[in-house]
């Protein structure tokens, strides 16, 4: 299929010279096979063209003055008020030129007005009309084509926002992962083959199945269920980790990858070996179009000395994430207590 778009984008540029020479080139030609009935002379060139200079002015004012100023900040009566004096004006103005002016001007030829003042009201209201929709037309090919370039600009900044978060999260996890694997090995344990390989399912759904705009919330619920229990191979007491879930909609969509650095914050600040009375206690709910995420685990100012560490990076990425991605449409709560972190996380949408 042709694809009319380039050429389009090279005539609508908005330059003002080269859209009045076109129109007024239009014009003369349009006037000039009107006013004659058979081949042209000389005479009818130099007719055409002062009558033309008559219309042209009254056509700028209208589209640079009378358009801009009150047709577009919808002054409507005003912009009809001013179009009649326009039209009026210089349809006079055109009489005189041609009963007093031009014969001084060309003064070899005897010229008459042949037309009739009905007929040159018609005339210039047909130019001022006709001129006010290209004018309108024109502009809003413009507007439309800057519309969706800012439009286009704004989607790939978000996209390259995106994939630098979607960038930071995943060499993070599998640092983190990467150690996990490393200490079974370390300790010879037999769950380390079992690990490697649960270990290649997640990284195969953060590195290929999470490069989509949104993902069904059964693969992210499987997606946090496989890492816990990934994690859950390194921890001494894996009683004290729960994640409790209620979904209505399997199908209901959300971003991918938005829920992990939560749990991976969780397990790498509370969860450690030589804390007592550690745990990770995770809540997930959705109904309608509402989806509600808790996560809470053990907080110690000992062990998090650094207030900001706690969040870590995985933490600021969700935030900047949500202010991406639902900007209008999330709740995001943090509390931290002597003893106990908590994040809440509430999106609205519709979008299933």
């Amino acid at each position: 299929m042709l694809n009319l778009n380039p050429y389009l984008s090279k005539l609508n540029n908005h330059n003002p010279i080269v859209f009045n020479l076109m129109l007024w080139v239009l014009a003369y030609v349009i006037l000039l096979f009107s006013f004659t009935q058979s081949t042209p002379a000389k005479i009818d060139y130099i007719y055409t063209g002062n009558f033309l200079s008559t219309i042209i002015l009254p056509v700028i004012i209208n589209m640079y003055v009378l358009i801009p100023k009150l047709l577009k900040h919808e002054k409507y009566t005003l912009y009809i008020i001013f179009f009649i004096i326009n039209l009026t004006l210089f349809t006079q103005l055109n009489i005189w030129f041609f009963s007093y002016f031009i014969d001084y001007i060309f003064p070899e030829y005897y010229f008459i007005s042949y037309h009739s003042n009905t007929k040159l009201i018609t005339i210039f209201s047909v130019f001022l009309i006709s001129t006010t929709l290209i004018k309108l037309s024109e502009d809003w090919f413009y507007f439309n084509r800057n519309e969706n370039r800012d439009l286009k600009q704004r989607n790939q900044h978000i996209q390259t926002q995106l994939s630098l978060l979607r960038a930071q999260i995943n060499p993070h996890f599998l640092f983190n992962s990467l150690n996990v694997i490393y200490a079974l090995a370390v300790e010879k344990k037999d769950e380390t083959k079992d690990a490697i390989v649960q270990l290649s399912d997640i990284l195969r759904y953060v590195i290929y199945d999470s490069n989509t705009k949104k993902v069904r919330l059964k693969e992210e619920t499987i997606l946090l269920e496989n890492f816990i229990a990934f994690q859950k191979f390194r921890q001494h007491n894996s009683k004290n980790i729960t994640f409790k879930k209620s979904i209505e909609n399997e199908n209901y969509t959300i971003y991918p990858m938005l829920l992990l650095p939560l749990v991976e914050n969780s397990f790498k600040h509370g969860i450690k070996g030589d804390i007592t009375n550690t745990f990770i206690n995770i809540n997930m709910k959705q109904n309608n179009d509402t989806f509600l995420f808790y996560i809470e685990n053990n907080y110690s100012k000992h062990s998090n000395n650094d207030t900001n560490e706690h969040s870590g990076l995985g933490l600021e990425n969700i935030k900047q994430n949500l202010e991406i991605v639902y900007p209008k449409n999330h709740e995001l709560k943090i509390l931290k207590t002597e003893n106990k972190f908590t994040v809440t996380l509430k999106l609205n949408t519709n979008e299933y």
